[in-house]
């Protein structure tokens, strides 16, 4: 299965959007996604470190069941940095050009389209 960015920033916001106790796991149902898609995804981001995950499968589950249980502060500090729209398309299509990115480039990448688009509406320039 290959890494679909839109996913992680879908999963990042709706883990965001809970009201859920951070001990709790919570298994997450997306719209037009599968459950293996997004269980996968899940496992991804917890190898990352943009959130804490919970393996919840069973011996008998063929595919691997993940839960989320939290944002680490490295996945709010990913999804404030790609939250923007703007941010986030230019995100996606410069990790494009760049042939693919994993998500710590990918942060990277965001974090210098932040800065761009920020200098652009506000006329400050960050280093």
């Amino acid at each position: 299965m290959k890494l679909d960015q839109d996913l992680v920033r879908e999963i990042l916001l709706a883990v965001e959007d809970t009201s859920h106790s951070p001990e709790e796991s919570i298994t997450l149902t997306l719209e037009n996604r599968t459950s293996q898609e997004v269980s996968y995804h899940v496992m991804l981001l917890d190898e990352a470190g943009f959130l804490v995950g919970n393996d919840a499968s069973f011996m008998e589950d063929v595919f691997p069941v993940w839960q989320v249980k939290r944002l680490t502060y490295k996945g709010h500090e990913f999804l404030d940095t790609v939250r923007d729209s703007e941010v986030w398309r230019r995100t996606k299509a410069g990790a494009e050009q760049a042939g693919g990115a994993g998500l710590g480039f990918l942060l990277e990448i965001g974090k210098a389209y932040g800065k761009q688009v920020f200098k652009e509406r506000l006329g400050i320039e960050l280093s």
